[in-house]
């Protein structure tokens, strides 16, 4: 049996929880966590809010009420989010309380007495408006590596650097929106350059690491490390344990993560076991494992394990940091100041939050950013949920209890279809315990679902309709292996919709206890209870009512603002090599609901192209048409199939149009 440490990244108490950071850092620990209890683990879920830190304090000046009153208002929402999307934690914690503060000033007191953390007179951008230094993510400006908006005093979102906050051009206040002064102060420092040689060596050990996070440390090292302040100018948050250093106080990034450690403490006395704590963090045998979005990768991974390493008590070190990439929402980037986001809190007034939880699993962003849409939540929930799982648990058990009173018995004998059907999800199970391993959530998914779409196609294939008039038992055989692979299902699935599981196995009349271990015994009869749907479909009315709701949320004066891509040269632009060509043959694609194979005449010379527009064009109507196309796009296979062009076509969520000339001119012609 193993030991495992888990925790989810603290989030900031100063709003509510949005989808993208369910998907990034609190999902995907969850469901490892209970995969982890499955198959008989020692582990124990760690979080708590980050509940220092400039955010509150000036949200707390904007609202004229004290800083505590915003933390416990966002604590509570937070808490009840999770609960209503049955994330669960076995402490969930808050950092503004005493036993996190006094452990974080130990931490910084015995950095400083071992000689990594230095005192230093600096320069720092200050708020003439608000009279008052600005935190180093409450400045915004051009980033001084690679020219980019938006950089903030900390860090370049876009070229991934650590930032000078003085270096960054055209500064702003993000709080004022003034032209920051700049100002002495007085400020302590961690001195992480004298951390790399030791780093590095833990570093190479870890080979099990997600290329994305593994890729992000080391172009950090490989840049050089740089001392960064541990305290700030303000009266929220850690004191600096020191005399004379009012208004001094520690940074959340330097508090945060020591949160996991007085999280577990709070944790082992609610456990009535004080000492408790230490089987986890003092044990060299736990495995450590931090979920988060990519943003903390660095801190995560570099600052924290440096800060880990110079305690006394000889703290483990994080075995693992499967950190996630982002979620977008319909196509364009999540933005909490422009509303554009899915607040947890709104979500729940509408949907269970089962349904969340697997349309995030299917497309969970786990090693590049994926896109959470209304019209593909539907989909989800209507077409796999309810039309593959959900139908084969309603077709078995109506059909049993109409023909057999409710009760399913395994057969002497099995045919060889049925043996094939058992055996071939049997095989998927391996597969998804591989990937629940690995962190492997979207993949997990739609292998649980494929064991459902195995049943399915058994059932049909059987037909227990037709058997049921002239070979009883035949179709009584039938409905045990459908019954079987729901109840392998029921396991398997338990850690990504867990209450529906839980439902399933009560419709079957299973023991409550699940465990991975009694997965391979079958069940030799099945007593159905009180039979119910799984799930409840959802209308395209639903649908359109919250895509209504998001659009009036994040419309700023009449209008969603775009966001537009990276600044380009004339010169990249006359790399393209745009022209006018006719379609002279158009397939729809076999096995694709929205690819088209176009032939196209350039006038002289002939391409074929493979164009996802069938879902807005029919064939028949494509030829003859003349249409924009870019020509000098490297050749591509799509379904097997070679494109040798791109079309070229303006869309929106709703729809899709060809540019088509308004003018009849011949195929060749070049655009400009």
């Amino acid at each position: 049996m193993e030991k495992i440490l888990v925790t989810s990244a603290l989030p900031y108490a100063n709003g509510p929880l949005h989808i993208g950071q369910i998907a990034g850092a609190y999902l995907p620990a969850d469901i490892y966590v209970r995969f982890q209890r499955l198959i008989g683990n020692d582990v124990i879920f760690i979080c708590g809010t980050d509940e220092f830190g400039a955010p509150i304090s000036i949200k707390a000046e904007a609202e004229s009420k004290k800083p505590r009153e915003i933390v416990d208002y966002y604590h509570d929402s937070i808490t009840k989010s999770f609960q209503g999307l049955e994330i669960d934690f076995d402490n969930f914690s808050g950092t503004a309380r005493e036993g996190h503060i006094k452990l974080s000033q130990k931490f910084f007191s015995t950095l400083l007495r071992k000689g990594f953390i230095s005192k230093k007179t600096t320069e720092q951008w200050y708020d003439p408006k608000y009279k008052r230094f600005l935190a180093d993510r409450y400045v915004e400006g051009r980033c001084p590596y690679c020219d980019s908006e938006g950089a903030r005093g900390d860090q370049c979102d876009s070229c991934g650097k650590l930032i000078d906050a003085i270096t960054l051009k055209d500064p702003k206040s993000k709080i004022s929106g003034v032209t920051p002064e700049i100002r002495e102060t007085t400020h302590w420092y961690l001195n992480l350059p004298s951390f790399e040689v030791k780093l590095r060596k833990w570093l190479k050990s870890k080979t099990y690491w997600k290329d994305n996070v593994r890729n992000f440390i080391l172009k950090w090292l490989d840049e050089g490390l740089i001392e960064r302040a541990i305290t700030r100018d303000t009266d929220w948050g850690v004191p600096v344990p020191l005399e004379n250093t009012e208004g001094k106080v520690l940074y959340v990034w330097f508090d945060a993560p020591i949160g996991y450690i007085s999280s577990t403490i709070e944790w082992a006395k609610r456990q009535g076991e004080p000492e408790l704590w230490k089987k986890y963090w003092l044990d060299p045998e736990t495995k450590l494992i931090h979920f988060l979005g990519k943003d903390n990768i660095p801190f995560h991974t570099i600052i924290w394990p440096a800060m880990l390493s110079e305690q006394d008590e000889g703290y483990v070190l994080p075995y693992d940091v499967p950190a996630n990439e982002y979620l977008n929402l319909e196509g364009r980037k999540m933005s909490t100041s422009r509303n554009w986001t899915l607040w947890v809190n709104d979500y729940l007034k509408f949907f269970d939050g089962e349904l969340l939880r697997y349309v995030i699993a299917t497309n969970a962003p786990e090693t590049k950013d994926s896109d959470f849409s209304w019209s593909d939540f539907q989909n989800r929930v209507n077409n796999e949920l309810n039309n593959i799982l959900g139908n084969l648990a309603n077709r078995t058990f109506l059909f049993a209890t109409r023909y057999f009173n409710g009760r399913i018995e395994k057969p002497v004998y099995l045919s060889e279809l049925s043996e094939k059907t058992i055996k071939a999800a049997n095989e998927v199970l391996t597969k998804v315990h591989n990937c629940y391993s690995n962190y492997q959530v979207r993949k997990s998914t739609k292998l649980i679902m494929d064991i459902a779409r195995i049943g399915n196609r058994y059932f049909d294939e059987s037909k227990p309709w037709v058997e049921i008039k002239e070979n009883s038992e035949k179709a009584s055989e039938t409905l045990y292996v459908c019954a079987e692979l729901l109840r392998l299902i029921s396991i398997i699935a338990l850690p990504i919709i867990p209450q529906s599981m839980k439902k399933l196995r009560n419709m079957m009349n299973l023991t409550p206890e699940i465990t991975w271990s009694n997965i391979d015994k079958p069940v030799k009869k099945f007593e159905l209870g009180k039979i119910e749907p799984l799930f409840s479909k959802i209308t395209a009315e639903q649908i359109r009512e919250q895509e209504e709701r998001l659009r009036q949320q994040a419309d700023l004066n009449g209008k969603i603002e775009h966001e537009h891509k990276e600044e380009i040269s004339f010169g990249d632009f006359e790399k393209l090599e745009l022209r006018l060509v006719k379609i002279i043959n158009a397939t729809k694609v076999k096995k694709s609901n929205k690819l088209m194979q176009l032939e196209i005449d350039l006038g002289g010379e002939k391409r074929q192209v493979v164009a996802g527009i069938a879902k807005v064009y029919k064939a028949k109507d494509l030829i003859g048409k003349k249409v924009a196309m870019v020509m000098n796009l490297k050749n591509r296979k799509i379904m097997g199939i070679e494109s040798q062009a791109m079309i070229l076509a303006a869309k929106n969520k709703e729809d899709m149009a060809l540019l088509i000339p308004d003018k009849d001119l011949p195929q060749g012609s070049e655009i400009s």
